[in-house]
């Protein structure tokens, strides 16, 4: 599997991430994609509504439905989500409880320090990765494998 990430949508993220983190918030963003499964490209980095507090995120289900309908008219889908935390980077209780992508396979990125000290350079080392097993747990990508699973276009 490798999904392909222009340097451009790294870059909005890591400022929508900043920008939570600012109000001392964590934040979500959704990597919207197109293409066959493990062979996907980012177009992207959609912001939805959120309720957003230091140590969790969640959509409400009107911003879900606002996200539906984007995604019938561009015609992309959820590839991965991107999520900040205020310290460091893994996948808590309420990330596996709330996270937004579900499927088999499907791709999560957590960012430590709400994003301060992201950049696109830095972003691949900085993130903690976590795929959701055929068990529905998720699991992070060791970092042996990160560089066949993102690649930074």
């Amino acid at each position: 599997m490798t999904l392909l990430v222009p340097r451009e949508i790294v870059a909005r993220t890591i400022d929508i991430l900043r920008r939570g983190g600012a109000e001392e918030c964590e934040a979500v963003v959704l990597w919207l994609g197109s293409g066959p499964r493990g062979a996907e490209r980012i177009a992207e980095a959609y912001r939805p509504d959120q309720i957003a507090d230091k140590v969790f995120f969640r959509i409400p289900p009107a911003a879900m439905k606002d996200l539906m309908g984007h995604l019938r008219r561009t015609r992309l889908h959820v590839t991965a989500q991107v999520h900040s935390h205020p310290g460091r980077a893994f996948h808590s209780e309420a990330d596996d409880e709330w996270a937004i992508v579900r499927h088999r396979g499907a791709l999560s990125f957590v960012v430590p320090r709400f994003g301060a000290g992201s950049t696109v350079a830095n972003f691949m080392d900085q993130t903690a990765i976590y795929r959701l097993s055929d068990d529905d747990r998720w699991i992070e990508v060791p970092d042996e494998e990160v560089l066949h699973t993102v690649e930074l276009a």
